[in-house]
């Protein structure tokens, strides 16, 4: 027989479930929206509609609130004094400063990978890239950008460091929405993959100075055509 202290799984939830609940339900909202936000589906200045977000992914006001304050605090939306909520526009300066150090990130950690990855992983970033060049063929850029973040993250998990990893992850949304501009341009977007092919040919040899520099070029190359789309959408 159970002890009467024991767990029960019958009746009412407890508060603390129905907390957990809404905090999954606001954690799946913000993945959501920052993906369009990151994808250029939501583009900036786009208002964001509470009541019809709660309608579109059937959950009350408090998720998406909540949501809403994530993706403030991750600055891909304003939060405005009347209550509105809008895609936070990109700033040419802002940008600039923020690929800066994300590429000295992405270069410490592609230098610590190389000393770290075993031979499973390099097979393991060699299909995500294979599927990368199938996308680019197919002009799936949607699943390409996917993909792409994976092989990133995937690099930064190999380093090891899990300092580099909260300082990536922080930092990795205004990041990815920066870097999709580019790929609207198709010549970019040829670019970047051969540039990964490269950078892929660094890693599995385990040359960590040439996968860093690469990997610090990469992003650095994107930099022309990002603040071409800020200044076009201006």
């Amino acid at each position: 027989m159970e002890d009467a202290t024991g767990p029960k799984h019958d009746g009412p939830e407890s508060g603390g479930q129905i907390d957990r609940r809404k905090g999954r339900m606001a954690t799946d909202v913000a993945s959501l929206l920052r993906e369009r936000i990151s994808t250029g589906e939501m583009p900036p200045g786009e208002r964001l509609r509470e009541v019809q977000l709660c309608e579109e992914f059937g959950v009350s006001r408090t998720p998406v609130r909540e949501a809403f304050r994530t993706l403030a605090a991750e600055g891909l939306v304003d939060l405005l004094p009347n209550r509105s909520v809008v895609v936070s526009k990109l700033q040419a300066d802002d940008v600039r400063h923020l690929i800066v150090v994300f590429a000295e990130v992405e270069a410490l950690a592609a230098r610590l990978a190389c000393e770290r990855i075993t031979d499973d992983e390099i097979k393991e970033i060699g299909r995500l890239l294979n599927e990368m060049v199938d996308c680019h063929g197919q002009r799936e850029r949607a699943a390409y950008l996917k993909l792409n973040q994976k092989i990133h993250r995937r690099t930064i998990e190999i380093s090891g460091n899990p300092v580099l990893l909260a300082v990536w992850q922080s930092l990795a949304p205004q990041i990815e929405r920066a870097r999709a501009l580019p790929n609207l341009d198709s010549s970019r977007w040829t670019d970047a993959l051969f540039e990964h092919s490269k950078m892929f040919t660094a890693l599995a040899t385990r040359d960590g100075a040439q996968l860093a520099e690469l990997t610090r070029q990469h992003f650095l190359n994107a930099l022309p055509y990002i603040n071409e789309s800020i200044a076009e959408s201006a």
